[in-house]
């Protein structure tokens, strides 16, 4: 398998972490997400979005978007659960991530730690209000478990790990999320666990 892939991006990392839990040997190609100037060339035939990560199985055929690559990788194995109620919840989960954390601590991030162009102060008040109602929705859900979905690690608590781990980077006070912070270090403890920056 081949990984499109970036060390800074959190899409990129959930992979990462799933396929270092199942143990699967892949090959990466580092992209660059600020300098998209060659991503029809590199990306054109494998992904409609350009975007990373993009998966390239064996056969050749390629998988987007990174809760779809984690779902079509973890699915059958320990990390995706066989009941179909949890399915469905593990999914809500992935939906939420892309829906209401990801464009706002992502994107946060981005431009703080990765890009270093924040946009207007508004901009990022905007940002900074909607990812604190994600980090709040997280949080109140983790005051009564100690994972997102079973009451065990699936996918998506891979999915959410990824850009609330750093969520600070993008200038979002952690300190009022105690349940979070437990769950970051339950995550961080799973067998075969790697760091962003591996």
């Amino acid at each position: 398998m081949l990984l499109y892939d970036s060390r800074v991006s959190g899409n990129c990392y959930k992979v990462r972490l799933l396929l270092a839990h199942l143990g699967v040997e892949y090959e990466r190609r580092e992209v660059d997400v600020v300098d998209r100037s060659n991503r029809a060339e590199l990306l054109g035939e494998l992904n409609p979005a350009w975007r990373v990560p993009t998966l390239v199985l064996d056969d050749g055929r390629s998988l987007a978007e990174s809760n779809a690559i984690l779902w079509y990788l973890g699915d059958g194995s320990q990390y995706v659960p066989a009941d179909e109620f949890e399915r469905a919840k593990v999914l809500q989960w992935l939906f939420f991530e892309q829906y209401s954390h990801e464009p706002h601590i992502a994107v946060m991030r981005f431009w703080v730690a990765v890009a270093k162009t924040p946009p207007e102060r508004a901009a990022l008040e905007e940002k900074l209000r909607f990812g604190y109602a994600a980090l709040d929705a997280i949080e109140r859900h983790l005051g009564t478990r100690p994972f997102l979905v079973a009451d065990r690690y699936t996918i998506a608590d891979i999915a959410l790990y990824a850009y609330t781990h750093v969520a600070h980077e993008g200038g979002f006070d952690m300190s009022p999320y105690p349940a979070i912070g437990f769950w970051l270090e339950r995550v961080a403890g799973q067998a075969e666990h790697v760091p962003i920056t591996a």
